[in-house]
């Protein structure tokens, strides 16, 4: 982020947006007092203020709403919300259960919310767990509430409810920053709209002079930095068909074609439904309907392991929590989906996976001084490089590349993006999720586009731009009152 001016005034909901990686939360992590600036300022009421953590933005008045909630899912709603701050008795030796109930209940009546206060906040459903972490920044008595993305959990009509609750919040004292990616909440909410583009101001307007179209092209608004794309492919045979795949928390019919030897990138802003729709796909998390097939045969997936044996390989997003056993060294990691192939007798034959590892190093470059190393000492590129080994070496044919580059230096990037090309050329088949609009546009032979759980429509890469992306991937009214009608 970098020279970056931003002005609240009282009584205003003012809206911060922007492509995911401008720079929205890194802004709001320093007046969060989470992050500190390299250089610049930060006034409250007129005068310069420091904040050296979180606790000192609060004391200053200051509460943020984060996409990640902070909740301790073992303590009840009240003990959430005063946690730190409880009433005692007895010289301060016990807390006041009592006191401490009614205070969080006088305060979700105020806000409107009907949640009981005595129950566990694991016990809640992610929406009402939303509810109370945004009690719990009220109940700072603050003047300025930051809230990030804080519809992403919510129905309509707890969305609905949280916009009251900040119209109650506001006086002439208090004023919100809002961030979002869904237009129309912008339009319903703010008075003021900042944008911010690859860490830089870009412009503040009165939100009546912006249209959405005028704030997509600000969002947007730069060439594409390397305007590659892939030459037109001929269309071949599907060899994965998803049709009418649901999930009780978000999914909704959502249905595609995967060709041989294509890449389908999948487009769309945070929550909009890409990693869950892959993470169903794979069997990880429980679908309510849908099917799905492969050359035209209807198969069951009901785990990762049935996907692996259909051919099916997915990439996570955090390969370092999830792809990834870090402790362990190349050879280990690269011959995991497939340890069947190297047991004799129940024992690993050492001999057969380091071969195997030392195959792929030298096809992906992968930069090691063995296949003995330990994967936690590679750079991200080349960690990268081992989750890919691992699925090329199990041969599946269908591969999930959840943001492919996340984390990855410009070199590292173009070294994946090179390796998409080959294996597609190979015969594999691609699903690419990435945030990068010109990833996507980059790397896609057709992009596939989500909102609020639904695909709400496909470009072929020859059409695509930047606009039509994000026209798609803001469709929030229109794709949430299809699914109230389903």
């Amino acid at each position: 982020m970098n020279n970056v001016d931003f002005v609240l005034r009282k009584g205003e909901v003012h809206a911060l947006v922007g492509e995911n990686g401008a720079g929205k939360s890194t802004l709001m992590k320093i007046l969060a007092g989470i992050y500190q600036p390299d250089e610049g300022e930060v006034r409250l009421r007129g005068e310069k203020i420091v904040l050296p953590n979180p606790l000192a933005a609060h004391h200053a008045g200051i509460s943020v709403i984060h996409q990640e909630f902070f909740l301790a899912n073992h303590l009840t709603v009240a003990q959430n919300i005063f946690i730190g701050r409880e009433p005692k008795r007895f010289g301060g030796l016990i807390t006041d259960d009592a006191a401490l109930n009614r205070q969080a209940k006088e305060l979700l009546d105020r806000l409107g919310v009907d949640i009981d206060p005595r129950v566990p906040v694991g016990e809640l459903t992610v929406a009402a767990q939303q509810l109370v972490e945004i009690a719990k920044a009220l109940s700072f008595d603050s003047s300025v509430l930051i809230m990030d993305e804080p519809t992403t959990a919510l129905t309509n009509a707890e969305a609905e409810k949280l916009f009251g609750m900040i119209d109650n919040f506001l006086t002439e004292e208090t004023a919100v920053v809002y961030i979002s990616h869904r237009m129309e909440e912008i339009r319903r909410l703010a008075t003021q709209i900042t944008v911010l583009r690859d860490g830089e101001f870009v412009a503040t307007q009165p939100a009546k002079e912006l249209t959405i179209p005028d704030i997509i092209h600000l969002m947007v608004g730069r060439e594409i930095q390397s305007d590659v794309r892939p030459d037109p492919r001929e269309h071949t045979e599907p060899i994965l068909e998803v049709s009418g795949l649901s999930t009780a928390t978000l999914l909704r019919d959502v249905s595609f074609t995967l060709e041989k030897g294509e890449i389908l990138g999948f487009a769309g802003l945070m929550g909009a439904g890409r990693t869950e729709t892959a993470r169903a796909l794979i069997g990880a998390d429980p679908k309510s309907a849908g099917t799905v097939r492969i050359d035209g045969a209807e198969v069951k997936i009901k785990s990762p392991r049935s996907a692996v044996e259909h051919g099916i390989g997915y990439l996570s997003e955090d390969r370092k929590q999830v792809g990834l056993l870090l402790s362990q060294d190349i050879a280990a990691n690269t011959t995991l989906p497939g340890l069947q192939h190297y047991s004799k007798l129940g024992f690993l034959q050492d001999a057969p996976m380091r071969k195997a590892a030392e195959k792929w190093v030298k096809t992906l470059r992968t930069k090691t001084p063995s296949v003995r190393q330990q994967v936690k000492n590679l750079s991200g590129g080349n960690q990268q490089k081992v989750v890919i080994a691992k699925w090329l070496d199990r041969d599946c044919d269908i591969l999930i590349f959840d943001e492919p580059t996340r984390g990855i230096d410009v070199g590292a990037k173009q070294e994946i993006y090179d390796l998409l090309d080959v294996l597609t050329d190979s015969g594999k088949s691609i699903i690419m999720i990435s945030s990068e609009m010109e990833e996507v546009l980059r790397m896609s032979d057709r992009i596939a586009v989500m909102c609020n759980g639904r695909i709400t429509g496909f470009l072929d890469n020859a059409e695509a731009t930047q606009e039509k992306i994000m026209e798609l991937a803001t469709q929030f009214n229109q794709t949430s009152d299809d699914s109230s009608e389903a």
